[in-house]
């Protein structure tokens, strides 16, 4: 592209509505709430999809890791058919087929078609990096970490609020005549229909970037032949930093989905919570998104414009640390109120973490942003599996030590020993992750910039802070 620096926002000014960019962003930002809240809006729903269906177990599980599964897949295609095609028709046809099993979820009738419409419905959670990529072309140097952050933070809390927005749905339905039973069913078939709706909106109100859309601009000369998407790819998957930050990201966002995915239960058996009141703890969990995230990208913004690229790494290196003794501290404390303080520190620096991190990669080669933003972001759902399964093989590992030391015992003492046993097994498992990620900071470190790398980052920085009315801004 050409002059792209010079009519990206460089103010994040989000009253500026008629700014294409500060546009854009409200409407990347509310399509990615959309779509992580029809991703997990049959969470709250799950007692009864499973009553309904007649699920085991293993199958209610299953679903779970087939949900993360498709979103894998799908966040290493669409950041390269970003690269091609531009976010905006990307973002388009993603929420308009993700919407599809999202609405033939309320119309299953067995398990096998829930547990297909759970893996198709993963795909909407690439959402995240068209989000990334979007933001990322239309904000400047100076601002583009708290744009990124706060794009995700905002839509990621879509994840959370359909513990509040999805029963509500479920009410009203029910006020209109529809039977209790059936209430989980219509609440995810209007989940889809706002998803598809959002998709003729992103249509007809965005544009690729602050000058215009990919086609348009190929045409008039402005944006190179796609053949240079092709390179682009191929040198990201090359890139040793790609695959760092990939690590990082694992360490982050994915902890975040398998804490918060652990939380509940580990509340109640630790400490002996009520589950209203463990889900109201995690819900402020996830509510802190709404500015941990923008903290993240916004200190990272401010540490590159101090101290250049490097700047950004070693503020990420040191959230990722921070991160990691709050995790592992957490794991080891048996007070209720300190536990919580820690717990809020730990969600505080996760969400940072993950800012920071997209602070960092719109740097590493802007020709291939989508297809790095693409690898990076399957990274957390990846980190997120693994975790899981973690905390799945120690959890089984002391529930069977727990059922054989209680044989011949009441069926009382034999819950309380398996809740106990849950607990010590995630307990151990939250300090191992913990040790991890102090570990992946580090690491973080060994992500390098060259000379030119870092000349050209502080000549657009210049720029972005030298130009005080862009076009665009």
């Amino acid at each position: 592209m050409k002059n792209s620096t010079s009519t990206k926002a460089t103010k994040f000014d989000l009253r500026n509505i008629k700014s294409v960019p500060i546009r854009t962003f409200w409407i990347t930002s509310l399509a990615f709430f959309l779509c992580f809240f029809a991703w997990f809006g049959v969470v709250p729903f799950m007692p009864d999809v499973v009553r309904d269906l007649g699920m085991t177990p293993g199958q209610k599980w299953n679903s779970v890791v087939l949900a993360v599964t498709g979103t894998v897949f799908a966040r290493l295609l669409i950041g390269k058919l970003c690269d091609k095609y531009g976010p905006r028709l990307c973002y388009t046809w993603l929420l308009v087929l993700g919407a599809i099993p999202v609405i033939l979820t309320g119309f299953v009738q067995t398990p096998f078609q829930f547990l297909l419409c759970r893996l198709l419905t993963g795909f909407i959670g690439a959402s995240f990096v068209i989000t990334q990529v979007h933001t990322s072309l239309m904000f400047s140097t100076n601002v583009v970490g708290t744009a990124n952050a706060t794009s995700a933070g905002w839509g990621n809390l879509g994840g959370g609020a359909n513990r509040l927005g999805m029963p509500i749905i479920a009410a009203i339905v029910i006020g209109f005549g529809a039977a209790e039973t059936e209430a989980w069913r219509y609440s995810l078939i209007v989940a889809g229909i706002l998803c598809f709706t959002m998709g003729v909106v992103y249509y007809f109100f965005t544009q690729d970037t602050p000058e215009g859309n990919f086609k348009d601009l190929a045409e008039t000369g402005d944006v190179p032949k796609i053949k240079k998407d092709q390179e682009g790819f191929l040198t990201a998957i090359k890139d040793y930093r790609v695959w760092i930050l990939f690590v990082v990201y694992a360490a982050c966002f994915g902890i975040e989905l398998t804490v918060y995915g652990t939380m509940d239960d580990y509340l109640q058996n630790t400490f002996q919570l009520e589950r209203i009141t463990a889900g109201n703890i995690v819900l402020s969990f996830a509510l802190m998104n709404i500015f941990a995230r923008t903290l993240g990208g916004f200190f990272g913004d401010r540490f590159g414009k101090s101290r250049g690229l490097k700047g950004r790494v070693v503020f990420l290196s040191f959230i990722m640390v921070v991160q990691g003794v709050m995790l592992a501290s957490f794991s080891s404390i048996s007070t209720i109120y300190l536990a919580f303080g820690f717990l809020i520190l730990f969600s505080l620096s996760v969400q940072m973490a993950e800012g920071a991190t997209f602070s960092v990669v719109p740097f590493i080669n802007k020709k291939a942003i989508g297809s790095i933003s693409g690898i990076v972001g399957a990274g957390g759902n990846v980190g997120a599996f693994l975790a899981a399964m973690l905390l799945k093989f120690k959890s089984a590992a002391s529930e069977r030590a727990a059922i054989a030391a209680t044989e011949g015992l009441g069926e009382e003492a034999i819950r309380s020993a398996q809740a106990a046993a849950a607990s010590q097994a995630v307990s151990e498992g939250y300090l191992l992750i913990g040790l991890i990620v102090v570990t992946t900071g580090i690491v973080a470190l060994g992500i390098r910039f060259s000379v030119k790398d870092e000349k050209i980052a502080q000549e657009e920085l210049q720029e972005s802070y030298g130009n005080t009315a862009p076009a665009n801004a």
